[in-house]
């Protein structure tokens, strides 16, 4: 029902009530390039939905680095992935965290309701494909998308619209902004980390953990910690090991220093391959060190890439595995694969969570075991200031969020 043109920032209109208009932060073409510029605030209609679909009053919005992306317009340029889809738009609508209220829902939505407070997972796919209807994992459909990224319509808005299975309870004891905070990385890190059998966490088994501080390595750690893991946390200086161990890391190894990263050199280089080994060995020492025994990673939690998978491939236990799911260093993966073959490791690929993951996470937020780490909030038209900061590695540890709907922050449920 729509009574209102559009509201203002900051206003909350009565439960169902959906304006012909909203505001969100738009990317366009013509704007690619650093996310300060490539960010804008413009007045859109606000979407329509499909019986599957389910809009939502957005309170809160989690900060990803796939907006920085999708400003940058690369690797991917979004708004062709979407005209291939068929929304000819012309502007991607970023964010794929989001907390709020149910405001709609489609003739066929049964899982929730107007007047739900909810949190959004990113996972998108066709219900009609027929890998999925097969009984496939979602994940490895030729349908899935990342939403708010290769999807429109995400959570940098006053109302987003998804599909009715992405959306789960908010833990009520956290406020709009730490509940929009963990989804993603959170999901992200349980597929990691309980997905790929017989390589699930459990207890006993060390995990090393790169980026500990940051918003994926935050949560492998927690989730780590749950199941009885090890974590030792690689960080970028001493002063991060405080948040790290208080997360449940065993121990923390901070990169910097060390200086063997990179691409590896070439094996018939023999000096610099011996350099190389030299470095890669002190690295897995400082790991013992940190466990108090020589035992090695059971897990290597992955996804800088190509300055680490060397190393980390090395250092994995025997039988053990290497499971990444970005490559925010780059995407060149160069490994000694005697190291590979000979001690029977597994390099595995992650990508985001099923529903069942996701929802499996969501609970253990729910149950108050895992801190969202929220970091910083920003105001609604700080969301390209956000991206930036990311974008440059400035950001704070822990998870950023904008508010989009929520009149200030600490609030749990209508101001």
């Amino acid at each position: 029902m729509r009574t209102t043109e559009v509201c203002e920032i900051g206003e909350v209109p009565p439960l169902g009530y959906v304006p012909k208009y909203m505001y969100a932060q738009l990317i366009r073409r013509e704007r690619f390039g650093q996310p300060t510029a490539a960010f804008q605030v413009e007045k859109v209609e606000t979407p329509s939905l499909k019986p599957d679909e389910v809009l939502v009053f957005v309170m809160a919005a989690g900060i990803n680095y796939n907006n920085v992306w999708a400003a940058l317009g690369q690797p991917l340029d979004v708004i062709q992935v979407h005209e291939r889809e068929g929304d000819l738009s012309g502007f991607h609508i970023g964010g794929s965290d989001a907390s709020g209220i149910v405001y709609a829902v489609g003739d066929e939505v049964t899982n929730v309701k107007v007047g739900d407070h909810v949190v959004v997972h990113c996972g998108w796919w066709d219900r009609d494909d027929p890998f999925i209807k097969a009984g496939g994992d979602p994940m490895l459909a030729p349908s899935a998308r990342i939403w708010g990224y290769e999807t429109n319509w995400g959570s940098f808005a006053q109302f987003t619209k998804v599909q009715g299975h992405q959306c789960l309870p908010k833990a009520p004891h956290l406020t709009w902004e730490e509940a929009a905070a963990p989804t993603l990385v959170g999901s992200t890190a349980y597929r990691m980390l309980r997905a790929w059998p017989p390589h699930v966490v459990e207890p006993g088994n060390v995990v090393l953990v790169w980026g500990g501080a940051g918003g994926l390595g935050s949560m492998a750690t927690q989730i780590a910690r749950e199941f009885g893991g090890i974590p030792v946390a690689v960080v970028s200086s001493d002063d991060k090991f405080e948040f790290c161990q208080r997360l449940g890391a065993k121990g923390c190894i901070n990169r910097k220093k060390f200086d063997h990263w990179g691409m590896m050199p070439h094996w018939t280089d023999r000096e610099g391959y011996g350099r190389w080994l030299e470095g890669v060995r002190a690295f897995g020492k400082a790991i013992w060190d940190a466990v108090g025994e020589r035992k090695s990673p059971r897990i290597v939690f992955e996804h800088p890439g190509e300055d680490t998978i060397p190393t980390s491939i090395f250092v994995c236990d025997t039988g053990g595995m290497v499971v990444i799911c970005a490559g925010t260093t780059g995407y060149n993966a160069v490994v000694d694969l005697r190291y590979l073959w000979m001690r029977q490791k597994r390099f595995q690929g992650s990508h985001f969570a099923n529903d069942d993951q996701a929802a499996a996470f969501n609970q253990l937020v729910v149950d108050g075991k895992i801190d969202p780490c929220l970091s910083r909030v920003f105001a609604f038209d700080e969301i390209g200031l956000a991206h930036q900061l990311m974008s440059e590695n400035k950001h704070p540890e822990g998870n950023m969020v904008a508010l989009v709907s929520a009149p200030r922050p600490g609030l749990k449920g209508l101001p």
